[in-house]
């Protein structure tokens, strides 16, 4: 028994480990089909959901030298949901389950090593996901080179207009 429970542990702690984020969300009330919709939305956010202990999340959470604030969360009946990419994508899924269902509640959340509260989930929740967001971090950054380029443009555009101008006014 003790093997088993040594496989599972060291299974949450290479997902812990290979995840940027860790979200615990509540789960108790909540019917199979409800569960299985949940876990597909996340999926579609490259995202995994999975029902564990609090004891095993405890102990992989240590071996992972996450903060030891996140064990106060760890109460009830609790999922864990680690992921491949940004915490947005799957923080906003949940918070919109939420709120359609009442159920799977946000309890805490990690990232970078630091604890994340349950509004600072749900304020992740509602940034845009991160192509969005580095598109316009591009779109910040470029604005100054476009306005140089057509300040720079303008007195060879407004000689060209003038003669022009002159041009019709010959003929």
């Amino acid at each position: 028994m003790k093997e088993l429970k040594d496989i599972v542990i060291k299974d949450l702690l290479e997902r812990i480990n290979a995840s940027p984020y860790l979200i615990v969300v509540e789960y108790a009330g909540m019917t199979v089909p409800e569960f299985e919709d949940l876990r597909g939305k996340l999926r579609e956010q490259n995202a995994r959901l999975e029902v564990t202990k609090n004891s095993f999340v405890k102990r992989a959470a240590a071996e992972a030298e996450l903060p030891e604030e996140i064990n106060a969360t760890l109460l009830g009946q609790n999922a864990v949901v680690t992921g491949e990419q940004d915490i947005c994508g799957a923080a906003k899924v949940i918070q919109e389950f939420h709120k359609k269902t009442e159920k799977a509640a946000v309890r805490s959340g990690v990232l970078d090593g630091k604890v994340l509260s349950v509004e600072e989930v749900n304020a992740l929740a509602s940034l845009p996901p991160l192509p969005v967001l580095q598109a316009q971090l591009l779109g910040v950054l470029q604005a100054p080179a476009s306005k140089l380029v057509r300040l720079l443009n303008e007195p060879a555009s407004a000689l060209a207009r003038v003669l022009n101008a002159k041009k019709e006014a010959d003929a």
